[in-house]
């Protein structure tokens, strides 16, 4: 039965919500205040049409939009967007009973993102097809053009297709390629190679380095081990360059990644000691050891290898400790954090509840927590502020363009 309904506003997923007598009705692709079509289906809107639109209501600059399953508020005018992202936010703290300063959400400009994951599957006439999902599917969709990436990784879609044709090998596999523009080049990492049947044959993984050499990569690596290397992927982190490990962590925004940086580094001004929790390579901890000494704790081997490779190649900073720690199973105790006057943390999506309570017991008269989700992030703060610390402020930073995904810094003082 076809239905027509009032949006009333934008959820946390990105999708139009509207408010109904069975409860709410999710309409992708679609702002508040606008009169849509449809047919009703367990709560969703499906074959959505436009009877009203918005005032805020922009052209969409991809030619896969609506199809593809990312960019899902490409459709939306930059104010309101940006807007609904810094609101995300205060949802999320007010739900934590959290009052604070939220500055205005951190843009990122199209044409930025360095690192996408593409799939490839085999297509009906046998060739190979590299693009995303589809919205909400497993169907893929191939992807000619993307306004949000970085252009070199645009410009190397035909060649990267042709490396994933090796890794098509065994019909159960299903590849992804992680591929990241660094300082030397194009890294890509595979994923999603079927192994039980004895993983890629040698004569696959000849075709792959053929392949990879003929697209100029950098580096080609399987699941983390490398294949070949013509040249060592590396990135810059405040005044270090490091050698970025396969498969490694790294924030997909340089710009979302220099805002995120210049506000921890603000924050932290005058410390004596700083401890950065969940480093990764690096990111946060070079441009922090130009303030003052830091201890860096991952539990990434590999990251931390890569982060102490990285200590020499740089001028301008202060001594840097790195140990690779499980900061899940074993989080840094008091003891362990003493001399650190500021902590920075940039945890995973999940937060770092047990690693936060033991922060609240140290002698750190700043706190700098940067997250990639904002109800964990909340929940966290919590414990920070019913341990005596305040929180100051908060900056959100759109990282990943078009998506309902949001980051954020926050900033706590004793």
């Amino acid at each position: 039965m076809t239905e027509t309904l009032t949006i009333s506003r934008v959820g946390g997923q990105g999708d139009g919500i509207a408010e109904t007598a069975a409860g709410p009705v999710f309409a992708p692709l679609t702002l508040p205040g606008e009169t849509v079509r449809g047919e009703v289906r367990d709560g969703r809107l499906e074959a959505v049409e436009i009877v009203v639109a918005s005032p805020d209501r922009i052209p969409p600059v991809s030619p896969h939009y609506g199809d593809c399953g990312g960019c899902s508020l490409q459709h939306w005018a930059a104010g309101p967007y940006l807007a609904w992202k810094r609101e995300q936010v205060r949802l999320a703290l007010a739900r934590e009973g959290i009052d604070t300063d939220i500055e205005p959400t951190v843009a990122s400009p199209p044409g930025t993102r360095r690192r996408l994951a593409l799939h490839a599957r085999r297509g009906a006439d046998g060739r190979v097809l590299l693009g995303f999902k589809a919205r909400k599917s497993w169907r893929l969709v191939e992807v000619t053009a993307c306004p949000v990436a970085d252009p070199r990784l645009v410009a190397a879609f035909p060649a990267l297709a042709r490396v994933a044709e090796a890794f098509l090998e065994h019909p159960k596999s299903a590849p992804t390629l992680h591929v990241t523009a660094t300082l030397t080049g194009l890294d890509v990492d595979v994923t999603g190679v079927e192994r039980r049947s004895g993983g890629l044959s040698r004569d696959a993984q000849m075709q792959a380095i053929e392949a990879a050499a003929a697209a100029g990569l950098a580096r080609l690596s399987l699941a983390g081990e490398t294949l070949v290397m013509e040249r060592q992927p590396r990135v810059a982190f405040g005044p270090a360059t490091v050698p970025l490990p396969p498969g490694g962590f790294l924030q997909a925004v340089p710009e979302a990644e220099a805002a995120m940086v210049e506000r921890a580094v603000a924050a932290v001004q005058g410390a004596k000691k700083i401890a950065d929790l969940f480093c990764g390579a690096g990111t946060f901890t070079f441009p922090l050891a130009t303030v003052a000494p830091v201890l860096a704790a991952d539990a990434s081997a590999a990251g931390i290898a890569a982060l102490k490779a990285g200590i020499g190649s740089g001028s301008g900073m202060k001594s840097i400790t790195a140990e690779a720690r499980d900061l899940f199973r074993r989080p840094l105790a008091p003891y362990d954090l003493r001399g650190c006057d500021a902590v920075v943390l940039d945890p995973p999506r999940a937060g770092a509840l047990e690693q936060t309570k033991q922060i609240t017991q140290s002698k750190a008269a700043v706190v700098v927590y940067v997250s990639c989700n904002p109800v964990t992030f909340a929940r966290d703060a919590r414990a920070l502020i019913d341990a005596g610390l305040a929180l100051e402020r908060v900056t959100p930073v759109d990282q990943f363009l078009w998506s309902a995904h949001v980051e954020l810094v926050g900033v706590f003082r004793r």
